[in-house]
């Protein structure tokens, strides 16, 4: 018995050392990975669908353009030259991409040169400027994501441009501006400044700026083209060759004289720019088709929150259960505006035309979620001209397309 006992120790002495050698022998290896638990993903899935509201998504009341003589393709329109549509992400800064868009056409226009500007480098130093008005009036101007299409020219005339590759206002790997948390920081942070009387200028410029810094990077002070550093201002000029003088703006609205330059009252207008001219709303539509017909194009603006309006195809056009055509002139127009229902909500860039038996439709390329929707032209809008004549109310324009209607207004002192 006592042998056995022996001879058995000895044999799991032997099968342990085995076991250890083997051990020993192996070498594991490990890698990150996701951690998961995939049945308690399901069911936590099912639990947030039984408590989700069973709410379900409201209908929007729209036209039906069956049987209307629309147009179906980019194809259809005569065109001037302009970029691809690009995405304003989840940004309200449509005036800048518009009439961004709109000086790249003019930079073709005037020098034939194919050139994309940097949206980022003008709302940056849109706004500081905000920033400036706000502190200069104690909290009483605007501070928000939007502006008008002249602002543009102002941005360029004080700071310049640069080419987009220069400064994208995007961090590696990001595919859509995105404003809204930097928007909120800025106004959080001006709130603060107005509560507590804290109107130090170059304290709020330099903290508006590092907050965005920190979301868009820092805008160049230099290009380098050929080996040779140029300022912004510098490339304005001497590169894509634009002078922002050279630039007007129009409306057409009966609360101001026409044939007058005047204030266009819109909460956007935040600096309160009184330098459109005001012409009768018949000018006003002359100016659009006899300009893109003569090869310029403007950035415009209005209201687009509309029933007459289908992204899938494109469309946008005034329902005559909204009001016939034949009686949209300048006091339906003045009525909308003055109640409200005509508002500032949106600016884009007018490109072409067609001529259709049932008038002229414009080709508005858009940076807008809802343009990018057109399955036929994605980015792009095909809209008739009476919606223009309605819910269109400014646009920007280069000053040799309207020379004759500019020697109408009184020269300024």
């Amino acid at each position: 018995m006592k042998k056995r006992i022996i001879s058995t120790s000895a044999v799991v002495f032997a099968v342990l050392s085995c076991m250890n050698t083997f051990a020993q022998d192996r070498k594991d290896k490990a890698e990150f990975k996701q951690r998961s638990n995939e049945f308690y993903e399901q069911i936590q899935k099912g639990i947030d669908a039984f408590e989700a509201p069973k709410a379900e998504k409201p209908l929007s009341f729209r036209m039906d353009f069956t049987g209307i003589d629309v147009p179906k393709s980019f194809a259809e329109f005569k065109t001037v030259f302009a970029q691809q549509p690009v995405s304003q992400g989840s940004t309200g800064t449509c005036w800048c991409f518009s009439t961004t868009s709109f000086y790249e056409s003019e930079i073709k226009r005037l020098s034939n040169q194919d050139i994309q500007l940097s949206e980022a480098f003008t709302f940056y130093w849109q706004y500081v400027e905000k920033a400036k008005e706000f502190v200069r009036t104690r909290g009483v101007s605007l501070f928000d994501e939007g502006s008008e299409t002249n602002a543009v020219a102002g941005m360029m005339k004080k700071y310049g441009i640069v080419p987009l590759e220069a400064y994208t206002g995007m961090k590696i790997g990001q595919s859509y501006h995105d404003h809204r948390k930097m928007v909120q920081e800025m106004k959080n942070y001006l709130q603060g400044v107005k509560a507590s009387n804290a109107w130090n200028t170059e304290e709020v410029i330099s903290t508006i700026k590092s907050i965005m810094n920190f979301y868009l990077g820092e805008p160049p002070t230099t290009v380098t083209l050929a080996g040779k550093k140029i300022t912004p201002l510098e490339y304005l000029k001497n590169v894509a060759k634009l002078n922002p003088d050279d630039y007007v703006d129009f409306m057409s609205l009966m609360e101001a004289p026409y044939w007058t330059q005047a204030e266009y009252k819109v909460a956007d207008n935040w600096w309160h720019s009184a330098d459109y001219y005001n012409v009768p709303l018949n000018d006003f539509m002359s100016i659009v088709k006899n300009a893109i017909k003569n090869g310029y194009s403007m950035s415009i603006g209005g209201d687009v929150s509309e029933s007459g309006m289908d992204s899938k195809s494109g469309v946008i056009m005034v329902p005559t259960y909204d009001i016939p055509s034949a009686y949209i002139d300048e006091y339906a127009r003045q009525m909308r505006f003055s109640n409200g229902s005509t508002t500032d909500d949106h600016a884009m860039h007018l490109v072409g035309y067609e001529e259709k038996t049932n008038g002229t439709w414009y080709l508005i390329k858009d940076s807008g979620s809802s343009g990018h929707n057109n399955r036929s032209a994605p980015g792009y809008w095909f809209m008739h001209e009476d919606f223009i004549k309605l819910k269109m109310t400014t646009y920007t324009i280069h000053k040799d397309a309207v020379k004759e209607i500019l020697v109408k207004f009184p020269k300024k002192p």
